[in-house]
């Protein structure tokens, strides 16, 4: 049997709602990604995501971008654009998985356009985030290694997976539906060349993808059967890797009785996750004593496998062309965290000052050994002082991570500061109302109801 098959009998046999972390889990996931989306619309990095809404025709399923209805693929396209254009969407750190921004644009559009319950969507939505989870501990790094950012190259497949669902696609229609979307699979991190925003799009096209790959599949379209498998399957093309599919395939042994979104981080800083400890280190040193103007120059030490990301190649790094690249910026995060003592949404809507590069050129840095990327996100910062002394910290984990709950509270408050930016008094208490109680049915048109509250 095909592993999309195999996918496909235990997705429908899985009861994630019987679970009650995973519920707890989902339900809170759920609300965070509509915060962070709602955010988004507000600020410069969701205006082409506004601008490429106004004209839509009307629809059935929610823009999260004005409030207005779209059709459901162009809503999952403009509303997981949104979800990931802060890099404040949630992950799960051992997979390098952004879920919530692939999954729940194509859970709520698929659920809006054919009619499903908000509980039949949570459902779905754990789901994806389990099937995209395994997906990314088989190929332990592997898409990164070769360019391809796994959110949107795996996520068009669990996209269409989850439209399939919930549109109540057979099981063979299913299969052909991700067979599909793997010809549509797509996501480089090329933009890292300049600090585009094109990255925002990754998640967002491929829940785009997911959704029409559905309907394809329903209309009578065919796809590969072993599209996981496969010679030039998902694994083989895009992680080079043949011996992913065969770690994919134990992976899914465990699926539906072991819930591994209970373990997916929350971000409470919106840029690259592998920067987070590094913020959170700089910010207990300047609590200890260590202030910008005490420091002479700074050694940061980072596993191998995220320096790629945010230290590459560290001249651009170290000036990067605005406040949107800098999200990927080691050098310029930690001295914004030094020089003003925040780093938060306002912190990249501007160039970082010349103070900030000033301290960020006195930075370098080195290899972190031992770590246990991606499996935790560590740091290490050395302050060498202008007096001789030098002050150091290590932080073993990023808050939020599974090994660092965030707690419930600390997410509904990102919650309500984001909410606060779009929707009008009151409608933060609603979104949190409605969305604790999903999985009893809760009216997806109440959601939309609620999401269109824009302030003036």
């Amino acid at each position: 049997m095909s592993l999309a098959r195999v996918l496909v009998a235990q997705w429908r046999a899985a009861r994630p709602l019987a679970d009650g972390k995973a519920l707890s889990a989902g339900r809170l996931h759920v609300l965070d990604a509509l915060g962070v989306g709602l955010a988004a619309s507000t600020l410069d990095q969701g205006e082409t995501y506004r601008r490429f809404a106004e004209p839509l025709p009307t629809g059935q399923a929610i823009l999260l971008a004005n409030g207005k209805m779209a059709s459901a693929s162009d809503a999952a396209l403009v509303n997981g654009g949104l979800i990931h254009s802060l890099e404040f969407d949630d992950t799960h750190t051992a997979s390098i998985v952004h879920g919530s921004a692939v999954l729940l644009p194509a859970a709520l559009a698929a659920a809006q356009a054919s009619g499903a319950s908000s509980k039949a969507m949570l459902a779905s939505y754990i789901n994806g985030w389990e099937a995209m989870i395994r997906i990314g501990l088989a190929a332990q790094g592997g898409f990164q290694r070769r360019g391809f950012q796994i959110t949107s190259v795996a996520g068009s497949m669990i996209a269409a997976m989850i439209a399939a669902d919930l549109m109540d696609a057979t099981d063979d229609q299913a299969v052909a539906a991700m067979g599909i979307a793997l010809s549509q699979a797509s996501g480089v991190f090329e933009f890292l060349s300049n600090g585009s925003s094109v990255k925002s799009m990754h998640p967002g096209w491929a829940a785009h993808a997911g959704l029409i790959a559905a309907q394809l599949a329903m209309a009578g379209m065919g796809g590969p059967e072993t599209a996981f498998e496969g010679s030039r399957g998902l694994f083989a093309a895009f992680t080079a890797e043949g011996v992913g599919a065969k770690r994919f395939a134990c992976e899914l042994a465990d699926f539906g009785s072991v819930w591994h979104i209970n373990d997916a981080a929350f971000k409470f800083v919106p840029s690259c996750h592998y920067l987070h400890p590094f913020v959170e280190g700089a910010r207990l040193l300047v609590e200890q004593g260590v202030g910008a103007a005490a420091i002479n120059n700074v050694v940061l030490r980072i596993a191998e496998g995220a320096a790629p990301i945010v230290c590459d190649p560290w001249d651009i790094k170290l000036n990067p062309r605005d406040g949107h690249a800098a999200r990927w910026s080691l050098p310029i995060v930690v001295a914004e965290q030094f020089i003003h003592g925040r780093v938060d949404l306002e912190t990249f809507t501007r160039r970082a000052d010349d103070r900030v590069r000033a301290l960020a050129a006195q930075m370098t840095w080195e290899k972190l050994e031992p770590h246990r990327f991606p499996h935790a996100f560590e740091a290490e910062i050395i302050a060498n002082l202008h007096d001789g002394s030098s002050r150091s910290i290590r932080l073993d984990d990023v808050f939020g991570n599974a090994s660092r709950p965030a707690g419930d509270e600390a997410v509904l408050q990102k919650f309500r500061s984001n909410v606060k930016r779009t929707l009008r008094p009151g409608s933060a208490d609603d979104l949190i109302t409605w969305g604790y109680s999903i999985e009893h049915g809760a009216m997806l048109g109440e959601l939309s109801k609620i999401l269109s509250r824009r302030l003036p």
